[in-house]
C-alpha cells in the first residue's frame, strides 16, 4: 500500500471507530484523533481537556501526577499521602523509582506513609491527626530531611488547613514540611498535579538551600525518575563527556538537590511535559538555561549529545566525540543482532509524559515503524513537538478510550502494543505481544547506551517469545 493509500485508509478507520458514538460523543471525539497527512494541515489534535463521561480513560488524577511522578522519588524526605489508604497504597512502588541509599535510614522511596484517613476524620477533621503523623514519622526516621504533605480527594472537600499543619510543624521540627494541595479531583488529569508539584517546589524549596559554587561543567537532569535505573543511564554518558551532574529531579533525588535545582549551567530536561514548569521558572528567575534531550536509541542519543556538547566548550566537545566513538560501535553490534528478527515490524503506543516521541527513534533504530502514537494527559505543544518525528500515515490519538485502542488495534494489526498496565493484560489475552512502557515492564533501564540494548532485547523477546504460537490474535482467527 502507497504512503497516500494507507493514510486514506487510517483516515477511514478513525471513521469506522467513531461511527459507534452517539452524535454529541462522535463530534468531541473527533476533534482528538488524526492521521498525519503530506503538509500536516489536517493534524491538529485536541489536548488537555475533560474527557467524555462514560468513556473509558487510562488517565490518573492530580494526585497521582504530584505523588506518583515529582514528589515520590525525592529519596531523603517523609512522603504523607493525606487520605484515605487506597491512593497511596495504588502509588506504593508501582513506577519503580530506583535510589540509592539504606532503605529507613537515608532512602525512603519504597514506603508508603499515609494517615489513613477514616470516617471520623472526614467528620471532624484530620489536621490533629497529621500533626500526629508528622512527628511520629520524623521520631521513627530522624535523617529525613523534610516532609511532604501530599492531599487526597476527601482533605480538599471537607477543606483541612494543610498549610497550617506544615508551617506549624516546620517551626516545631526545624525542618521543611511542605503542603502540596494535589486533591485527585483538581484539573482533568495528572498534568496539573505535575504543575501543582512543580509550584509547591518553587514556593518551598527552590533557592532555600545551603549556598555553593557553580562548577564550570555543572548539570542537572530535569524529568528523569530513575524508573529502572534510566537516571544512572543517564548521568554516566554525560559524565564521560566532562559533565558534572549535581542534580536530578527527581529520580534518585535528594530534597538538596530540589533546593539548588537552580545551581548548574544547563538544566537537562527528559519529560517536558511533567518539569518544564520549574525549568522555566528557574531561567525566568535564577537565569538557569535549560534545553530539552533524549537519550532513546543510539541516533537520538548521537543528537543529544552533540546538542549538549555544543552548549559547552571545545573540551566537552572532544569528550562527547570520544564518547560517540567508544559507544556507537558497540550499539551497532545491537542492531545487527536484533535488526534482522524486528525489521518491518509495527508497533503503537500509547503512554504518557515523553515517551509517545521520545521513544520513536528507538523502535526505528530497530528496523521497526511507528503506526500509532498518542498521549494520555499532554499539552496542544507536546502535540507539536511530536509531528516532526512522525511519519506520514501515522495515527494520532489523545486521550484515546478503551474502545478506541482496542479498535484500532483490531484493524490496523501492529505486531506490539507499547502502553500501561491498565491496557497489558487485555491486548495479552487476545494474543497481541505487549511491553508496559510506563515501568519497562519490570525490566530497564532503557535510556542511554546501558539501556538501549536492553530496550533491543525486550521488544525482540516480547514480539518473538514461542507463546504467541499458543494463541492467535482475533484477525488470525
Amino acid at each position: 500500500m502507497s504512503i497516500k493509500e494507507t493514510t486514506e485508509f487510517r483516515k477511514q478507520v478513525v471513521e469506522d471507530v467513531l461511527e459507534v458514538y452517539p452524535e454529541k460523543a462522535r463530534k468531541n471525539r473527533r476533534q482528538h484523533i488524526a492521521v498525519k497527512d503530506e503538509g500536516c494541515a489536517s493534524c491538529a489534535v485536541k489536548s488537555n481537556s475533560k474527557t467524555v463521561p462514560g468513556l473509558m480513560t487510562a488517565r490518573g488524577c492530580a494526585y497521582a501526577g504530584a505523588k506518583g511522578v515529582v514528589w515520590g522519588p525525592v529519596k531523603d524526605v517523609v512522603h504523607i499521602s493525606h487520605g484515605p489508604v487506597g491512593c497511596g497504597y495504588y502509588s506504593w512502588g508501582n513506577r519503580r523509582n530506583l535510589a540509592d541509599g539504606e532503605i529507613g535510614v537515608d532512602n525512603f522511596v519504597p514506603f508508603l506513609f499515609t494517615s489513613d484517613f477514616q470516617e471520623s476524620d472526614i467528620i471532624y477533621g484530620g489536621d490533629k491527626k497529621l500533626e500526629k503523623i508528622i512527628q511520629e514519622a520524623v521520631d521513627l526516621f530522624p535523617n529525613a530531611n523534610g516532609v511532604s504533605i501530599l492531599s487526597e480527594c476527601p482533605v480538599g472537600l471537607i477543606g483541612d488547613d494543610i498549610e497550617s499543619v506544615a508551617r506549624r510543624m516546620s517551626e516545631k521540627l526545624e525542618l521543611p514540611v511542605v503542603p502540596v494541595r494535589c486533591e485527585g479531583f483538581r484539573g482533568i488529569s495528572q498534568s496539573l498535579g505535575h504543575h501543582i508539584a512543580n509550584d509547591a517546589i518553587r514556593d518551598h524549596l527552590l533557592g532555600k538551600g545551603p549556598a555553593r559554587e557553580v562548577g564550570k561543567y555543572d548539570i542537572g537532569i530535569i524529568g528523569d525518575y530513575n524508573i529502572g535505573g534510566d537516571a544512572w543511564a543517564s548521568k554516566k554518558i554525560l559524565e564521560e563527556m566532562g559533565l558534572n551532574v549535581v542534580n536530578i529531579w527527581t529520580g534518585d533525588s535528594t530534597l538538596e538537590m530540589l533546593q539548588n535545582g537552580h545551581l548548574v549551567k544547563l538544566n537537562l530536561i527528559h519529560c517536558y511535559r511533567s518539569m518544564n514548569y520549574i525549568a522555566r521558572h528557574m531561567e525566568d528567575t535564577y537565569g538557569t538555561p535549560w534545553m530539552e534531550f533524549n537519550f532513546f536509541g543510539p541516533t537520538k542519543i548521537r543528537e543529544s549529545i552533540l546538542k549538549i556538547a555544543a552548549q559547552f566548550d571545545d573540551y566537552i566537545m572532544e569528550k562527547a566525540q570520544q564518547v560517540l566513538a567508544k559507544y556507537e560501535p558497540q550499539m551497532q553490534k545491537v542492531i545487527e543482532t536484533y535488526r534482522p528478527q524486528l525489521e518491518g515490524k509495527s508497533v503503537m503506543l500509547y503512554v504518557g509524559g515523553l515517551r509517545p516521541r521520545h521513544i520513536v527513534g528507538a523502535y526505528e533504530d530497530l528496523g521497526m515503524e511507528v503506526t500509532g502514537t498518542g498521549y494520555e494527559f499532554a499539552h496542544s505543544e507536546d502535540y507539536e513537538k511530536t509531528l516532526p518525528a512522525l511519519k506520514e500515515g501515522t495515527l494520532i490519538y489523545d486521550d484515546v478510550t478503551a474502545f478506541e485502542l482496542e479498535e484500532f488495534v483490531m484493524k490496523l494489526k501492529p505486531d506490539l502494543v507499547g502502553s500501561g498496565i491498565k491496557e497489558k493484560y487485555v491486548f495479552e489475552k487476545m494474543g497481541l505481544p505487549f511491553r508496559q512502557m510506563h515501568s519497562w515492564d519490570y525490566s530497564g533501564p532503557y535510556h542511554g547506551y546501558e539501556g538501549f540494548p536492553i530496550f533491543a532485547r525486550d521488544m525482540d523477546m516480547a514480539i518473538n517469545s514461542p507463546t504467541w504460537k499458543s494463541i492467535k490474535a482475533p484477525w488470525a482467527k
